[in-house]
C-alpha cells in the first residue's frame, strides 16, 4: 500500500484539485493506496473542505491538531497513522507535481529505500527562497556526508521500514534522508517538476536558514554522540584540564624567571575557571552516560539497528 501524506496549513483553494489529481495518479498505479491530509491548525476552511471530500474519496483520511505545530510534526503524524509500506509526503500548495510519484516510485523498485525530489528549476523568488535554499543544501551535505541538491523538497518517497525509529522534532523532515543513510539505507535523488504558488502564501522567511543552521548541529550531534556524550563533555573537559595544566606551570615560570607576582596576572583566575569548568564537564559527561542508559534500558531499546537476521531462531 501507497500512504501519501499531506501536511495543511491554510490551503483552502488547493486541497480540491490536489486530491482529485493525486487520485488520478494513485489509482492508475494500480496498487492500494490512501491519503492522510493532517490539518495543522489552519484557520480558514481547509478542515471543512476536507471533511467534503472525504465523503467523496473513501480512501482519504484527516487528522487534526488543535493548534499549529509544524510540518514536521503533521508529517510525523501521518507516517505515525498511515498503513502503507511506502510513504509519500507531498506538500499542499500544489507547486509538486502528483505525476511525479510515478517517477518516485520506479526509482523506489530500483532498489532505493529513500528518493529526494530535487526541485531543478524551481520557481519561487530567487533571493527570498532559491538562494537560500541552495546555501542551506550545500551546508547540509558538507556537514552531513550525504549529498542531495535539495532537502528542503518534501515530495520524497519512503519504505516504511527504514523510518521505524525515527522520531522527528522542530522542522527536522528535512533530515529524514541522513538518518536513514546513517542507518544504511540507499538515498538518491530524481528532477521533478515545479510550479509557481497560485494561491495562499508561504509559510517560510528568511529565518529559516537559522532554524536549519541549529538543526545542523542537533542531527551531527546526535548521529556521533548520542549514545556516548561523554566523548563531548569529558573531551571538552581535559581540554580544559590540560589548559589549566599549562597555565600553572607558565605562572610559575614567570614568577621565577621574571619575579612576577602571581597576582599580576590573571593567570590564578584562569586557573580556577578551567579546572572547575573542566571537572564540571566531565561530572556532565557523566551523568549524561547515567541519562542514556536509563533511555535505553527503561524502554528497552537497542544502540543498533539490524537489516535481516538469515537463519536464525526466534528469540525467546
Amino acid at each position: 500500500m501507497i500512504s501519501v501524506i499531506i501536511p495543511i496549513l491554510d490551503e483552502e483553494k488547493n486541497l480540491t484539485k490536489l486530491i482529485t489529481q493525486l487520485n488520478i495518479v494513485l489509482k492508475d498505479i494500480g496498487t492500494s493506496y490512501e491519503i492522510i491530509a493532517v490539518d495543522d491548525g489552519s484557520r480558514d476552511n481547509s478542515l471543512s473542505i476536507l471533511k467534503g471530500l472525504v465523503k467523496k474519496f473513501k480512501f482519504l483520511k484527516i487528522a487534526t491538531f488543535r493548534i499549529n505545530q509544524g510540518q514536521t510534526a503533521a508529517i510525523m503524524a501521518g507516517i505515525e497513522y498511515s498503513n502503507g509500506d511506502i510513504i509519500i509526503p507531498i506538500d499542499a500548495d500544489l507547486q509538486n507535481d502528483p505525476k511525479d510519484i510515478v517517477k518516485l516510485l520506479e526509482k523506489l523498485n530500483q532498489g532505493y529505500d529513500v528518493v529526494s525530489g530535487w526541485r531543478k528549476n524551481r520557481k519561487d523568488s530567487f533571493f527570498s527562497r532559491t538562494l537560500i535554499s541552495i546555501l542551506a543544501n550545500w551546508l547540509i551535505s558538507k556537514v552531513s556526508g550525504v549529498k542531495l541538491h535539495d532537502y528542503g523538497c518534501t515530495l520524497k518517497a519512503y519504505k516504511k521500514d527504514i523510518l521505524e525509529n525515527v522520531k522527528l522534532y522542530g522542522e527536522m523532515h528535512r533530515f529524514i534522508p541522513i538518518y536513514a543513510r546513517w542507518q544504511g539505507a540507499k538515498v538518491t535523488e530524481i528532477e521533478i517538476n515545479h510550479y509557481p504558488r497560485v494561491y495562499g502564501k508561504s509559510k517560510y522567511g528568511l529565518s529559516r536558514i537559522f532554524k536549519v543552521i541549529l538543526d545542523i548541529f542537533v542531527v551531527t550531534f546526535l548521529n556521533k554522540y548520542f549514545t556516548k556524550p561523554i566523548y563531548v563533555f569529558g573531551g571538552f573537559g581535559i581540554t580544559l584540564l590540560v589548559l589549566c595544566f599549562f597555565s600553572i606551570i607558565y605562572m610559575f615560570f614567570l614568577k621565577f624567571y621574571y619575579n612576577l607576582s602571581m597576582i599580576q596576572t590573571p593567570l590564578p583566575m584562569v586557573i580556577v575557571m578551567t579546572f572547575v569548568s573542566g571537572i564540571l564537564s566531565i561530572l556532565m559527561g557523566l551523568l549524561a552516560e547515567i541519562l542514556v542508559r536509563i533511555y535505553f534500558e527503561s524502554q528497552n531499546k537497542s544502540t543498533y539497528s539490524i537489516s535481516k537476521l538469515i537463519n536464525f531462531k526466534n528469540k525467546k
